[in-house]
């Protein structure tokens, strides 16, 4: 991910449909607290041997190294399990808030007079609350003069800090590609880095994992705004996205957007996110993957010593909100000045549910390509639409949706385009797909998963992402055979299972006098 312009770092609203990696495996298992597997990975007549070692720390902390020939470069990534979903009303856009200000610093890092610099910040905290104070009672004019004050202890803070240390000092050692990402399910935060150069990462990446200050937090806060109004009041395919999602979820947290309401991201507190940096940032929450030009007994060594006397933290509190069963359609319509979208999510399975082999081949034989069904039929025969995509969101790790988006073209309504995706999926839920098709789409999806993983970075992001997902990398081992296992049948169940009135939740934006013109 190209590192956005103005310091603003991207949140995802989508989580990738394929987390797997595809090929022919065997594993063998080396020991209680280290795993080597052998992968075959075939991808146009090309095969690689990859051995991953996994390293279990004694603070629970989850280490994977996998060395790879090439450049004397590594791609490392870090995954704590905390995201949107681990967010309550009052707090949404925590998880995203912490992940900008962990750029900005340690004690050790960012500062030039740390105690001068610390002594501001209770200043700024009792302001903060006498802001929210003067919100609620309405008083505009004692709000301007807290934030205005707020502002100047901020000013006087900048004396004695240099936020962009982290980065740059990562940067003069070599780094590309330095970011971070906040989504549903985690943050993970990624570099490419000069293989030689990783125990400074090392250092660097431990100081911040346990000692952050949340250093310029109330202007970090604007930049945030800023990012939701980009992205939401801004955008009728943010707001669509965000209805449609609270429309969809009644109770479970995923109803929730990763960059957090507007009056939540107004309101937090400094202690706030600091105690939800508490909460899930201790290392038994983290899996750490490195790729590339390593030797495996470096990175255990660099990781007992960095990584090792982090605190595990207590295990994080558990998600027990939990879905009610759907029992009936649900609509939302948005009014924007804009051509108008549809959107339509069916209640499906986590990732990890059997079903979702099948559930990632129907999606593809939907909109995988020109020559998948809606494709041919909204597109290039009636003529109806401009664009149509399906996905699985808006996580992975808990029950969730298959969503199906659509833009009509010309005059064509939204629900003619709607009527005409009823008419696919029912022939394709009562006649499943031909063997030719579903050939074709189990091919498609292996490709395109191996595509993701040529590179060190993206295959760093799948082992971190299984690794966390189902507590053992190894899992994603099995998938292409379960992939290849699916039949006509299979999709045919899934789409008459889950692809039903009851379980669906439409939103739309249709055009009529709106905030965007």
């Amino acid at each position: 991910m190209a590192r956005p312009a103005a310091g603003i770092r991207m949140v995802g609203f989508k989580a990738a449909g394929a987390l797997f990696l595809t090929g022919v495996a065997t594993a063998t298992i080396a020991g209680p607290a280290r795993a080597q597997a052998t992968e075959d990975l075939r991808t146009d007549g090309v095969r690689r041997e990859l051995e991953v070692r996994r390293i279990v720390l004694d603070n629970g902390m989850r280490v994977l190294a996998l060395p790879r020939p090439g450049a004397p470069v590594v791609s490392l990534v870090v995954r704590f399990a905390v995201g949107g979903v681990n967010e309550r009303p009052g707090t949404t856009g925590a998880a995203h808030f912490l992940e900008h200000l962990l750029f900005r610093g340690t004690e050790k890092t960012g500062t030039e007079d740390w105690e001068a610099e610390r002594a501001l910040y209770p200043l700024m905290d009792a302001a903060h609350d006498s802001v929210v104070a003067a919100r609620v009672r309405g008083d505009g004019a004692e709000m301007e003069r807290l934030l205005a004050r707020i502002s100047a202890l901020e000013d006087s803070a900048r004396v004695f800090t240099d936020p962009g240390e982290f980065d740059r000092i990562l940067r003069r050692a070599g780094a590309r590609g330095l970011n971070a990402t906040t989504s549903n399910d985690a943050t993970t935060y990624f570099v490419d880095l000069p293989s030689h150069r990783l125990r400074e990462w090392f250092e660097l990446e431990a100081d911040r994992m346990a000692n952050p200050v949340l250093r310029g937090f109330y202007s970090e806060r604007k930049v945030v705004i800023e990012e939701r109004k980009l992205r939401v009041e801004g955008d009728p395919g943010g707001a669509l996205v965000e209805a449609h999602l609270a429309a969809a979820f009644s109770v479970h947290p995923y109803r929730h957007p990763v960059v957090g309401y507007m009056t939540d991201l107004e309101n937090l507190s400094r202690e706030e996110v600091a105690a939800y940096h508490r909460s899930y940032y201790g290392a038994r929450n983290a899996v750490t993957v490195i790729v590339g030009d390593v030797d495996p007994d470096e990175i255990e060594a660099l990781a007992r010593r960095h990584f090792g006397p982090l605190p595990a933290g207590d295990p994080p509190p558990p998600i027990t909100a939990k879905e009610p069963e759907q029992r009936g359609e649900r609509r939302v319509e948005l009014v924007f000045d804009v051509e108008p979208r549809l959107r339509i999510g069916w209640k499906v399975p986590a990732a990890t549910h059997h079903d979702t082999p099948a559930l990632e081949l129907l999606a593809t034989l939907l909109t995988g390509g020109r020559s998948s069904r809606l494709h041919r039929r909204l597109i290039l025969e009636d003529r109806i639409a401009a664009s149509v995509s399906a996905s699985l969101q808006p996580g992975s790790a808990f029950p969730r949706l298959l969503v199906l988006d659509a833009v009509p073209l010309g005059p064509t309504t939204t629900a003619q385009v709607e009527e005409a995706v009823y008419a696919e999926v029912e022939r394709l839920a009562s006649e499943g797909p031909t063997e030719v098709e579903l050939a074709r789409v189990g091919n498609q999806v292996r490709a395109g998963a191996v595509r993701g993983l040529v590179s060190n970075f993206g295959l760093a992001l799948r082992l971190a992402e299984n690794e966390a997902l189902f507590g053992d990398w190894r899992a994603m081992l099995g998938h292409p055979e379960r992939l290849r296992a699916v039949t006509a049948d299979d999709v045919r169940h899934v789409a008459r299972k889950y692809l039903v009135r009851e379980g669906r939740t439409v939103a739309t934006v249709v055009r009529g006098e709106g905030p965007i013109s």
